[in-house]
């Protein structure tokens, strides 16, 4: 498995819920609503899920062994970290030329 692009789509900074993330697995399918969460002790990965009639979320789509769910986790973790920091580089030089004016 080749995961060929990670999106995040929306960065949240209230609650547990730290963004949304899309992935494309190997140029031909796409899994969307990927979620980052921040857990007690660490970030982890929620793959997409829904409620069953007895109110029990099941994952819709999830890797199937360890060494795959740690490539996801991995990947869709440093995609999100790079996230993060562009998103504070493009804030400080905000501030930066408000200095300015």
């Amino acid at each position: 498995m080749q995961i060929t692009d990670v999106k995040i789509r929306k960065l949240m900074t209230d609650g547990r819920l730290r963004a949304v993330v899309s992935i494309t697995i190997e140029d031909m399918l796409a899994v969307h609503d990927i979620k980052v969460v921040q857990g007690d002790e660490r970030l982890f990965v929620a793959m997409p899920s829904r409620k069953d009639e007895n109110g029990v979320f099941r994952d819709i789509v999830h890797p199937i062994t360890p060494e795959a769910r740690k490539l996801l986790e991995e990947m869709i973790l440093d995609a999100y970290e790079r996230q993060l920091a562009a998103a504070a580089a493009e804030e400080a030089a905000g501030s930066d030329s408000e200095a300015d004016l």
